[in-house]
């Protein structure tokens, strides 16, 4: 009885430095409900940080921002985050502090079965297509994409169908319709926190539900309207989807674009 205590109260002091050394790198330790809060603050700058004298976005202090949300959660910048792979954009709204992102396609990948890797796959499936995605997205303190939906465009694939999930920070997401999680009516929420563009002609999402790091939300129907917002300390969300080829924005001026000098 005495060895088995002891090898009990060596697991548990084991478990406990782990979770204590997890939490030093900025992630969550195991069962523990830390909500992956950062070991420093995430900061959103002003929104004139992110423009130069001209008017034209400043991708390089975008990026700045983000990174500095990345270690400020212990989150790894591998090198491809070094290069213009990582990307960032305001939409062409000049108001990056409230809408905008930066994001990595880590994988974007459309294919024949047969036509891929060693190419000597000879099953039933040669040669049919097939596409999936797998992406990040970064968000700062308080930061909404903008509101958008997933046609299937014209390469012959159907509407993009996407997972989310939560790796650090907490999000907000926005959606036309109700599902599983129980989503509330944005009309519910206090004026303050009603998100970009809420009462406009364009705007079309009527719940929200927000959740936690660890936290998992799925589209709830093709081609709907729906979008995210970051909680106070900023998000990292990793994106499971079918093919992307196609987004479309609700607001009429928006593009997949960043401003350019006035």
């Amino acid at each position: 009885m005495i060895n088995s205590n002891r090898r009990l109260f060596t697991a548990c002091t084991a478990m406990l430095c782990l979770s204590v050394v997890m939490l030093a790198l900025g992630g969550c330790a195991p069962q523990m409900k830390c909500g992956c809060q950062p070991l420093t603050p995430v900061v959103n700058p002003d929104n004139a940080a992110f423009y130069q004298p001209d008017g034209a976005f400043d991708a390089a202090a975008a990026k700045d921002a983000y990174y500095a949300m990345m270690q400020s959660f212990g989150y790894p910048i591998p090198n491809i985050l070094k290069t213009d792979t990582f990307w960032v954009a305001d939409f062409l709204q000049r108001d990056f502090e409230a809408l905008g992102m930066g994001g990595i396609f880590w994988k974007n990948q459309k294919a024949k079965y047969g036509e891929i890797g060693s190419k000597s796959y000879k099953g039933e499936f040669k040669d049919k297509e097939f596409g999936y995605l797998g992406h990040e997205i970064y968000l700062l303190p308080g930061q909404n994409l903008p509101e958008h939906c997933h046609i299937g465009g014209s390469e012959g694939f159907g509407p993009k169908m996407e997972t989310w999930q939560i790796r650090h920070g907490s999000v907000a997401f926005f959606g036309e319709h109700q599902g599983e999680a129980k989503e509330k009516p944005i009309s519910e929420l206090p004026a303050a926190d009603r998100p970009f563009g809420y009462g406009q002609k364009w705007f079309k999402s009527k719940y929200y539900v927000k959740m936690n790091a660890g936290g998992i939300y799925t589209l709830q129907d093709p081609e709907s309207w729906h979008f995210m917002r970051a909680g106070p300390n900023g998000a990292i969300v990793s994106e499971y989807a079918t093919y992307h080829n196609d987004v479309r924005f609700s607001k009429p001026d928006m593009k997949f674009d960043s401003s350019k000098a006035k």
